[in-house]
């Protein structure tokens, strides 16, 4: 196994980079994937007291519900997986399964690339909806 070394690599662009530099990072979901970013999870419940860390990692890991950022070019395309056509568009709120697609962190901000038939159904408004 190849030792890599961390002190080599310079981080200086990235962390010191402006936001339409870091807006560029986002990668392109390729094929028929979708990029889609975690809503922010409120630190406190309705009452007003604190979530512990852990409930707060635990609801944002567990989240059924995301916004799609981009779709891959293919994505929703299979006329016979899709015959009503594409079931979201970019600006939507979705409903997926939790722990559905791959987990990326890019600034401090979680991204999941799902495949296009991991959406269940679109929400107007996620405020309120929650695992059970």
């Amino acid at each position: 196994m190849t030792e890599f070394d961390v002190q080599a690599v310079d981080l200086s662009g990235i962390l010191n980079a402006s936001s339409e530099e870091k807006a560029k990072q986002v990668p392109d979901p390729s094929t028929y994937h979708l990029l889609c970013v975690l809503p922010d999870i409120d630190e406190e419940y309705e009452s007003g007291l604190m979530k512990a860390g852990q409930t707060m990692h635990y609801e944002e890991l567990l989240s059924p519900v995301l916004f799609v950022v981009k779709i891959g070019p293919d994505a929703f395309k299979d006329e016979k997986r899709f015959p009503s056509g594409p079931s979201c568009k970019v600006g939507d709120f979705v409903l997926v399964r939790p722990n559905t697609g791959t987990r990326i962190k890019i600034h401090g901000k979680e991204f999941r690339i799902i495949n296009d038939d991991s959406v269940e159904a679109v929400v107007q408004d996620p405020r309120g909806v929650t695992r059970v």
